[in-house]
C-alpha cells in the first residue's frame, strides 16, 4: 500500500509490477490535502475514537464494579439481560437510533457519532471478569481500613486491571476509528465527516489515480498502527506489573 502510494500513475499500471518506486512521490499526500479537507477528516475520527474510547471505559469501569462488589435485587438478572443485547444485530437498532438522534436534533453532530456508542456491553463483561480475577479479600480488607468503594476502584482495581482496560481500549479505538456505515447515515456535510466516510467519497473524485487512494488508505492505517504498537508495549508492562504484585 504504502510502495504504491508512493509511486507515479504510470508506475502503478506497469507490467511486469514493480515494487519500489523509481522516485518516490511524496507530493502525492499534498495532493490529497488540495482535493479533500482530509485534516478536517483525521480530526473528525480522532475526536470520535478518543471520545468513544474514554466514555466507554468509564461507563465500564463502573458498571463492571456494580455488577461485581455491589449487591442489589436482581443483579444477576439485569446481568444476564445486558449480555443477551449482544445477540441483537447492530443493523437491527440503525433506524431506531437515527430517528432518535432525529428528533434530539443531534444528526450531523459529534454527539451522533459518539454517544450511542458510549455503553459497551463486552466491555463491561470483559473488565467484570477481570474484577472476579482478583481476590475478593482484597476488598473486605479495603473496605476493613475505612477505604471507600470509589478510592477501592480507582486506586487499587483500575490499576490491577489495566491489561484489560489497554485492550479494550484498543479494540474501541479501531472500531471507530473504522467505522463506515454509521457515520455514513449520520452525516450530511463534508465537515463531519471521519475518514472511511471521506475515503468513499474520494475514490469517486480520484477514479482510477489509484496512487492517491492508496495514499489515502495509508493516512487511515498509519495511526493503527503506532496505536498497537504502543498499546501491546501497555500489554505487557501490565502483565509483568500484576505478576509481580501477587508474588
Amino acid at each position: 500500500m504504502l510502495t504504491t502510494a508512493l509511486k507515479t500513475s504510470g508506475e502503478v499500471y506497469l507490467m511486469p509490477p514493480r515494487f519500489l518506486p523509481a522516485d518516490p512521490q511524496w507530493q502525492n499526500f499534498l495532493i490529497i490535502q488540495e482535493q479533500v479537507p482530509i485534516i478536517r477528516y483525521l480530526f473528525n475520527s480522532t475526536i470520535v475514537a478518543l471520545s468513544v474510547t474514554i466514555g466507554t471505559l468509564i461507563t465500564s469501569i463502573l458498571a463492571a464494579f456494580a455488577f461485581t462488589y455491589i449487591k442489589f435485587w436482581g443483579r444477576d438478572i439485569l446481568f444476564v439481560i445486558f449480555l443477551s443485547t449482544m445477540m441483537v444485530p447492530g443493523e437491527i437498532l440503525m433506524i431506531p437510533n437515527f430517528v432518535t438522534l432525529a428528533q434530539l436534533n443531534w444528526l450531523n453532530r459529534y454527539q451522533a457519532l459518539i454517544v450511542p456508542w458510549l455503553i459497551g456491553v463486552f466491555a463491561i463483561f470483559l473488565l467484570k471478569q477481570q474484577f472476579l480475577s482478583i481476590p475478593i479479600e482484597l476488598y473486605e480488607s479495603a473496605k476493613i481500613d475505612g477505604c471507600k468503594d470509589f478510592m477501592f476502584l480507582w486506586k487499587i482495581l483500575v490499576p490491577l486491571s489495566k491489561p484489560a482496560l489497554v485492550s479494550i481500549a484498543l479494540l474501541k479505538i479501531i472500531y471507530n476509528w473504522n467505522a463506515f456505515l454509521w457515520p455514513l447515515l449520520v452525516t450530511n456535510t463534508p465537515e463531519m465527516r471521519t475518514l472511511p466516510v471521506g475515503l468513499a467519497s474520494f475514490m469517486t473524485e480520484a477514479g482510477s489515480n489509484y496512487e492517491l487512494l492508496m495514499a489515502y488508505s495509508t493516512i487511515i492505517i498509519l495511526p493503527i498502527i503506532i496505536v498497537y504498537i504502543v498499546a501491546q508495549k501497555e500489554i505487557i508492562k501490565g502483565v509483568s506489573s500484576n505478576q509481580g504484585i501477587k508474588g
